[in-house]
């Protein structure tokens, strides 16, 4: 009898804990996964919306004379474009691409289209890979992918060197949509180990931008290459979370929804532990962009939020149970939105009155920010024993500040700037620098001259 009254409280427990699980999944579209990263900027941001139309603009068949062209135009010079490369000329190998000279941004760019649903060579590049297949640099990577970034990387390289050649101060960027994002986000880790087949550029003229990007390479690369990569997500994007095989998703097209429910039970009773311990599992590559459009239990869209970080637990590791996580992947809507959120934020700069002449101070402190975000990123992997993880000097990082070390273990290196130890630096900094001493040591005297210029917006943190 005591058993048969035991049954009701099990079934209560039961359906507790189901209906925890869907209000968790429900609500996970509130753009959960980076609510706790910081604001991206303008200055960081700018470059977004542009390089979304450098993709539209592979799909024209006729730039001189666009088709579909998006308000504004495509923003490019069709005289500037080097080469145009459709299906006949990859032979399958790859989507269609285009190298393009961007004078009025000093870049030579490669971009890459996205996946062609009528298009089987694009499903069999997407499709060829296993788990553990690929191994490259210390790190596994999709397989199929990387053959195709490879490919590429033989057809053109001639024509990206003499390009750098002739232009010695463009800087050389990829990007790429969907499928062309994985292509890209492999294809820099390969032109990185080949510096010298394209001149011997530096790894700081190097960029790569990766829209709604596939989960093509190790947390190992993902957080060593975030100096260079980054990746762009649209809220709830289905493409950057799906951590089961791409066969299944799309066999399974015609059920999507109840696969993303089978994978959603899977991640969610999957601790976090054992997924980073597992040294084959992809990632989303790089430093991580997130727009944040819409809000739980808010009808319609609001103002767009980027938030952005270099996360090494908590890498967009969930499915959304969402309406939205196919249209998300669209290009079309990453571009109205990116450009929406640039928009708002060049408004709060006129706003709050920045000068102009302090863009490039603005632009020096985001790449401190950055490196130092870089660099807590890289020591947090090295101290969660994480596989293959990489050494915390690895990487392009500003010149240490005499009596720091790069290349300490754990948690013993350069301090973050969001660390304790980070803002203490800065603190101790700010302090010597406006605020010194006399040779007594009974008062403190305030500089003057650094107080004005530091009310000016002169003197940055």
């Amino acid at each position: 009898m005591s058993i048969l009254c035991c049954v009701p409280v099990l079934e209560c427990v039961y359906c507790l804990g189901c209906a925890h699980w869907l209000w968790k999944k429900c609500l996970y579209s509130a753009g959960h996964e980076s609510e706790n990263w910081g604001l991206a900027t303008s200055d960081e941001f700018e470059p977004i919306p542009r390089i979304c139309r450098l993709i539209l603009a592979v799909y024209e068949e006729n730039l001189h004379d666009p088709m579909w062209a998006p308000p504004g135009g495509y923003g490019l010079d069709p005289n500037h474009v080097i080469l145009k490369k459709d299906y006949d000329q990859t032979e399958g190998r790859v989507t269609p691409y285009m190298i393009y000279l961007d004078h009025d941004n000093g870049d030579v760019v490669l971009a890459i289209r996205g996946l062609n649903l009528a298009k089987e060579c694009d499903y069999a590049v997407l499709l060829d890979n296993k788990l553990g297949q690929t191994k490259f640099d210390g790190g596994y990577v999709h397989n199929g992918l990387l053959k195709a970034a490879m490919w590429v990387f033989e057809e053109e390289h001639v024509v990206l060197r003499e390009l750098l050649e002739a232009n010695p101060s463009y800087s050389l960027t990829f990007v790429g949509h969907s499928l062309g994002a994985g292509v890209v986000s492999l294809l820099v880790l390969f032109v990185i180990q080949n510096r010298a087949r394209l001149g011997n550029i530096e790894r700081k003229r190097i960029r790569c931008f990766a829209i709604a990007p596939p989960r093509c390479m190790s947390l190992h690369l993902a957080v060593t290459y975030a100096d260079v990569i980054n990746s762009i997500v649209l809220q709830d994007d289905f493409l950057p979370r799906t951590t089961t095989a791409l066969e299944n998703v799309f066999k399974s097209i015609i059920c999507l929804p109840c696969l993303l429910c089978l994978t959603c039970l899977k991640d969610t009773f999957t601790f976090e532990e054992k997924k980073l311990k597992d040294a084959r599992r992809l990632y989303a590559p790089g430093r991580l962009y997130h727009i944040v459009v819409r809000k739980p239990l808010r009808l319609g869209r609001y103002p767009p939020v980027v938030r952005t970080a270099v996360p090494v637990d908590g890498r967009f590791e969930q499915i959304v149970l969402s309406c939205n996580t196919t249209a998300d992947h669209a290009i079309i809507w990453i571009e109205r939105e990116s450009q929406r959120a640039l928009e708002l934020m060049l408004e709060e700069d006129q706003v709050m009155q920045i000068p102009v002449e302090q863009k490039i101070v603005r632009q020096k402190s985001i790449v401190e920010d950055h490196d130092e975000e870089y660099r807590a990123a890289i020591m947090k992997a090295a101290s969660l024993n994480i596989p293959m993880s990489p050494s915390p000097s690895y990487g392009t990082f500003h010149d240490t500040e005499e009596g720091e070390s790069s290349t300490g273990s754990g948690m013993e290196g350069s301090p973050s700037g969001w660390s304790f130890k980070g803002m203490r630096r800065k603190w101790d900094q700010f302090i010597d620098c406006h605020f010194p001493v006399n040779d007594h040591r009974e008062h403190i005297i305030f500089k003057k001259n650094e107080s004005s210029a530091l009310l000016c917006g002169q003197e940055t943190l």
